[in-house]
Formats: structure tokens, sequence, C-alpha cells
């Protein structure tokens, strides 16, 4: 296996031990989360929202949470998506929302999931805004896949959208599979651990898989949006879109927010539009494990924190 997937599934590993969660959620945002996760408030982060704004990047708001078994916690969730619709339209913030099915009652039945995507893509096409479905790990696939056809079907794909991971062997005909939709369709690698059964171990056939996903649906005249870090795979694609004409207002590219941050103002100055996947809340922990787990230069940082601590 390749060293990169050892460390990833070294550091998931490790999170899921009781006394690393213990320690980070004690003194995490002293210890570095705080680069990763906007703020813990929704007041908190709609002011990094506008100072994002204010150097030229768009922001995807990410409400942290996740397998909720609880109805009323995926209640709560859906309530501050909803209020996160109202401010964004209120405070006429270029932003719009991610949101997770787990955190939404998916797990405890598909019904009530349904039910709050319904009423949260509603309100985005009341509002002039747009829902992203985000992708969680294998098992949610599937299930992911058809709610967003229910919904595109009934909303359009100006106002939901969803995410494919380029580690996952099924990833390309999923893509032919959204093409009749003319999806807007986030392309990321993947960040979840997966067995070797159902996705790349190697990086070198995840970065294959992922630039073959963007071009293609690229050249299907479908809205794009590019989420990633590696500027190797930047470089290919500006230059693909450049060679190939594809206007710019038929893609974006995507980054984390407190990840990269010159490489997401260069771009900008390029004329790209840029968005930033800025997320909030006190359910930062399974989050904050997985960009640990992506890049040993994060795990460098919160380390880092721990000695300052």
């Amino acid at each position: 296996m390749p060293m990169d997937s050892w460390f990833r599934l070294a550091v998931l590993h490790l999170a899921e031990q009781e006394r690393v969660k213990s320690m980070f959620r004690k003194y995490g945002m002293r210890m570095g989360v705080q680069r990763f996760v906007a703020a813990e408030s929704l007041e908190g982060v709609l002011k990094k929202v506008k100072e994002l704004n204010g150097q030229g990047l768009a922001v995807t708001l990410d409400y942290l949470g996740e397998s909720v078994e609880d109805p009323a916690l995926a209640d709560e969730a859906a309530n501050q998506i909803m209020e996160m619709l109202r401010e964004i339209h209120d405070q006429q913030l270029d932003a719009h929302v991610s949101v997770k099915l787990s955190q939404l009652g998916c797990g405890i039945d598909p019904a009530v999931s349904t039910k709050h995507m319904e009423r949260i893509v509603a309100a985005a096409k009341y509002y002039r805004n747009f829902i992203r479905i985000d992708m969680e790990d294998s098992t949610l696939t599937e299930s992911t896949l058809e709610l967003f056809e229910k919904l595109v079907k009934r909303f359009g794909a100006k106002h939901v959208g969803t995410v494919l991971q380029a580690y996952l062997y099924r990833s390309p005909d999923d893509l032919i599979r959204l093409e009749q939709y003319a999806a807007n369709v986030r392309i990321v690698k993947g960040a979840y651990k997966e067995a070797a059964a159902v996705a790349f171990p190697s990086k070198i056939d995840v970065d294959s898989q992922y630039v073959a996903l963007v071009k293609a649906h690229l050249d299907g005249g479908h809205y794009t949006a590019i989420a990633t870090h590696d500027q190797r795979i930047i470089e290919k694609v500006t230059a693909y879109v450049e060679e190939h004409r594809i206007p710019r207002n038929q893609f974006e590219f995507q980054m984390l927010f407190g990840i990269a941050t010159q490489l997401q103002l260069q771009l900008v100055k390029r004329g790209y539009r840029v968005r930033i996947y800025t997320p909030f809340g006190k359910q930062w922990y399974p989050y904050f494990t997985r960009r640990i787990a992506e890049r040993p230069a994060n795990l460098v940082f919160v380390l880092k924190g721990l000695l300052r601590r």
C-alpha cells in the first residue's frame, strides 16, 4: 500500500481512540482546529463569509455534524440550515450551503432526511440560492444519488447539486448517470476510510481518475466544481479549459477554509471563480480528523499547537 494511504489510515484509526477524542474535544480550538473550522456559531461564521467575499472569494457553508441518531438533532440541523439560507439572503452574501444527509437523519430513516431536504431545497429555490448534497462514505453513495435525482427533477439543477469522489471505482459510471440532469457536480478526491474493494488505494490512480472526471463533465457542458488544492491538477485543468475554450462561468475551483489561502487568491487574480468550503459548529471532530489525514503538513501544524498548549 502506498505511503500516503498508510498515513491516512493510521490517522483515521488513531482519531477513533477515546483518549485522542477526549483531548481534542477539550483543547482542540487551541490546538489548531480554528485553522480548519471558521467558527462555532452562525454569527461568527457569517463574519468570516464577509471577509472572504471581500477578498473576491465565494463560499459554501457547512454546518458541522454527521451520523445523527436522534430525530430531534436532525430537526435542529435542518432548522440551522434554513436559518443559514435566510441570513445569506438578508445579508446579501456570496454563499451557498453544503449539507450531509447523515446529519439530517438518513441513518434513522431515509424518509426523515428526504423530508428535511425537500424543505431545504424549496427554501433555496425561494431565496434563489443553491444546496450541495455532500457525499459521505461509500455506504451512502447510492442513496445520496437517488435522493439527488428526486430533488433535481422537482427543483432543477440550478438549486441542487451533488458530489462525486474520484477514489471510488464507480464514479465514472455515476457521472454518466448524472449527465441526463445537467447536474452541477463537485469533483473531490475522497477523504473517508474505504476498502480497496471499492476505492483506489493509490494516489496516482485517484489523481488520474480525478482529472478524467473533471474533463468529462466539462466536455459535457455541465457546471463543474473542481475541488482540489493540488497545484499540478489545477494547472492541468486551467490549461485544458483554455485550450478547449470552456467558458469560465461553467466551472469554479473549490478549496477548504484555512488551506492553500495564497493559491486561492492567486486564482482569483487570474480571473477564476473560487469558492471556499467553510465549516462551522461545535461538532467539528470528524471533519477535523479527515483534514489531518489528508496531508502530513496539517498534522505538523496541529502538533505545533499541541506543544504551545
